[in-house]
């Protein structure tokens, strides 16, 4: 199957990314949210990563405009009807990802494939709401976007080689490594990073050492490029919260149990660095 035209639901963090990475690989993109301003401020992010590598050397301003020229608005899901794959990225919430795909397993074309930017909930239940569930995939691109090399390409049950095949071939023309995962909780990254994250989280919370220590002993003993409690206020302790509880769940060992302390923070409003204090405190 060619794709061409892509449609990116969502133009949050991770849907601008996505939308910038098709964008530069070539495809016609058409970036989809609720509202105008949420799609000024994802093509704003995209702009500024852009400007960024012109800055740097990396990119020709003509190139930068082409890029841009690429990407058009959408304010209507309705849009899908006229794209080869949707590309959900949408907030990760299973009932508001089945409402997503009910409608566009309505409005695609028959050929289109409807995958998701998931980072933990099953394919195979995303994929069960549509009609067209061998077309149901998942991309899991790793943030941010445009620096990130890997794409975790999720089975789901019913999903055909052929889809799987050409969202391959479709991740390696976006300068990406594809790997192949089966459709489990968590899938690979999140169900090893996130319990690390969470040993982390009761280290702190059972007095073991501070979040400082805690941070540097992975990052100078394990060489690790961030601490776990850093990269928690940056992944966003809701974020966290909500995939632990999808592995916990999903897979019924208390291993997975989030810690008190994380749901705590949660319950506190202290998202991380995106409210502005975590486990540690942002300007």
């Amino acid at each position: 199957m060619n794709i061409q035209t892509v449609m990116v639901i969502g133009a949050g963090q991770m849907g601008s990314g996505i939308a910038q990475v098709c964008a530069q690989a070539g495809y016609h993109v058409v970036l989809n949210d609720m509202k105008q301003e949420f799609f000024e401020r994802g093509i704003a992010s995209i702009t500024k990563n852009l400007t960024r590598d012109v800055e740097k050397g990396r990119k020709t301003a003509q190139q930068k405009e082409e890029i841009l020229s690429r990407i058009t608005m959408s304010l209507s899901i309705e849009d899908a009807s006229k794209v080869d794959i949707i590309i959900e990225a949408a907030v990760e919430n299973m009932e508001v990802k089945q409402s997503i795909f009910q409608q566009l397993d309505r409005i695609a074309p028959e050929h289109a494939i409807l995958a998701t930017n998931t980072s933990s909930l099953p394919i195979t239940e995303i994929a069960a709401v549509t009609n067209r569930p061998e077309k149901v995939i998942g991309m899991h691109f790793m943030n941010p976007v445009p620096v990130m090399q890997l794409v975790e390409i999720i089975r789901g049950l019913a999903t055909a080689d052929e889809v799987y095949e050409t969202v391959a071939t479709m991740t390696k023309q976006l300068g990406k490594t594809g790997v192949e995962v089966n459709d489990f909780p968590g899938f690979i990254s999140n169900r090893i990073l996130l319990p690390m994250i969470n040993e982390a989280i009761y280290a702190l919370y059972e007095g073991v050492a501070t979040k400082e220590a805690i941070d540097d002993v992975m990052k100078m003993g394990m060489n690790h490029p961030m601490g776990p409690l850093t990269l928690a206020d940056f992944i966003g302790l809701d974020t966290c919260l909500s995939i632990m509880e999808i592995l916990h769940e999903g897979l019924g060992d208390s291993k997975y149990r989030p810690c008190p302390l994380l749901r705590k923070y949660v319950a506190a409003g202290w998202l991380g660095k995106k409210s502005g204090r975590g486990f540690y405190v942002y300007e």
